[in-house]
């Protein structure tokens, strides 16, 4: 039985980058998270706002660790599977990779310790500035590595020499047509999905009685950031869609599954496309909405996929993945606004409305991965859109190797997702040892000062 070679190792590829980008998404949204809770606590005095810091930066490290290990791997896989992607491209996308390592890694990682451990050993000042230099190095981190995911997509700056690609413009590179839409809409879907995250694990602490001082506090914070986000997150959504339909017809042709150019084209909610028959069954779509909302007009025209032939992304995926990261962002939408409105009315500690909350703890890791899956396959069969291909840059390895490295991936994922949930839960089950430390502190200090009052009041 043959195995294609370059079929699996994008699946690899694809496995690698989906399970690496759950943990970037919460770690860069989380840090500044918990910045929002040490500037809170600086300013007030308020102990809860400490309580909850010590809370989540724990989970913090915990996702930011298993981010830095598989972030790793996948830069391996340039070298191992993707090596003629290096070769031809590898003038920008190694210094654009290096960049992310001396200005963001080195940042996190000089100020991460002080961040989780330096609490009782420096000043709140010092403490601080630390996590907000942690904050600011996993933003940096998204900059460097989007600005090379957006030139993949939308190349500029670059000029070929005897096959290879060499830098024109560093400016132009960095800041190709696609990276501001790109950079904007990651950041507010990382913050997104940690504002479900921490309202989710707090809805649940909530329900199992083991909240804490703080829990209702970070509950509220996590449901008011989605309600501001979400649909900032819609907009943002459709000015990027602007910029594809620009710069690579070919990914809206097939997120809509439009067959023909025509004009006055309708939006597909859901269908079954089938790229033989080039039709889509069951289409139920809204006449004319497509062109309204891509080109503002009734009647615009949309190019179709007739005119990509044998360059244009598989249809279905490229479809569907779009319609789930839609869905899902809708959904978030109204459960934030709901709950926002519940908690505004002060009848938000209803069994539902933690539930809802609980269930929607990871929906922003499934938006999120549709998101890339329309991304990444909706670029095929161009690694670099419109000037390299997929096929031509993958390493020649057997079919039968791919394989077996793949399926150590996958299960090597899978063990430590299922473990990562299951530590999360056990977090969320319990108190927190740091809350109660702090909390036995207090009682120390309260109970030394009344010592100290009794004394005086016996001298006096």
């Amino acid at each position: 039985m043959e195995f294609d070679p370059l079929l699996l190792s994008r699946i690899q590829f694809a496995a690698n980058i989906s399970f690496h980008i759950l943990f970037p998404t919460i770690s860069i949204g989380l840090c500044w998270i918990l910045l929002f809770f040490r500037v809170r606590y600086t300013l007030s005095g308020d102990k809860e706002w400490e309580f909850a810091y010590l809370f989540w930066v724990g989970i913090f490290a915990l996702t930011f660790a298993i981010g830095v290990v598989t972030g790793i791997t996948m830069s391996f896989q340039f070298g191992t599977n993707w090596p003629g992607f290096m070769e031809r491209a590898g003038n920008i996308a190694g210094p654009l990779l290096g960049y992310e390592v001396l200005t963001a890694f080195f940042l996190e990682a000089s100020f991460l310790g002080i961040m989780l451990f330096g609490k009782d050993r420096v000043s709140n000042r010092v403490h601080l500035i630390a996590t907000s230099l942690v904050a600011v190095g996993t933003t940096f981190s998204a900059f460097w590595i989007l600005s090379l995911n957006s030139w993949m997509q939308t190349p500029a700056g670059y000029t070929i020499e005897n096959g290879v690609m060499m830098v024109g413009s560093w400016w132009e590179i960095i800041f190709n047509p696609s990276f501001p839409y790109r950079l904007t809409h990651m950041v507010v879907a990382s913050l997104l999905t940690s504002a479900f995250v921490v309202a989710g694990v707090s809805a649940y602490r909530i329900r199992k009685n083991v909240g804490g001082p703080g829990t209702w506090k970070v509950l509220k914070t996590g449901v008011c950031m989605a309600a501001i986000l979400a649909p900032l997150q819609i907009v943002i959504g459709d000015l990027h869609g602007l910029n594809t339909l620009e710069h690579q017809p070919a990914k809206i042709a097939a997120i809509e599954a439009i067959w023909e150019t025509d004009a006055g084209v309708g939006l597909s909610l859901f269908g079954f496309p089938d790229e033989e028959a080039q039709t889509t069954h069951f289409n139920i779509e809204l006449p004319k909405i497509a062109s309204l909302i891509l080109r503002h007009d009734l009647n615009g025209e949309i190019q179709g996929l007739n005119e990509f032939a044998g360059e244009h992304p598989p249809v279905s995926p490229v479809y569907w993945s779009f319609r789930v990261m839609v869905g899902i962002g809708f959904l978030m939408l109204f459960v934030s606004w709901f709950v926002a409105l519940r908690l505004w009315r002060g009848s938000a500690n209803t069994g539902y409305i933690l539930k809802a909350l609980t269930l929607m703890t990871y929906s922003g890791w499934v938006a999120v991965l549709a998101g890339w899956y329309v991304t990444e396959m909706g670029r095929q069969p161009w690694i670099v859109y419109g000037v390299l291909r997929t096929a031509d840059v993958v390493a020649a390895h057997s079919g039968g190797m791919v394989l077996s490295t793949l399926i150590a991936y996958l299960l090597l994922y899978a063990f430590l997702l299922v473990f990562y949930l299951l530590t999360i839960r056990h977090m969320a089950s319990h108190p927190s040892r740091s809350m109660a430390t702090l909390q036995q502190r207090a009682q120390d200090a309260q109970s030394k000062q009344s010592q100290l009052a009794d004394k005086q009041s016996e001298a006096q």
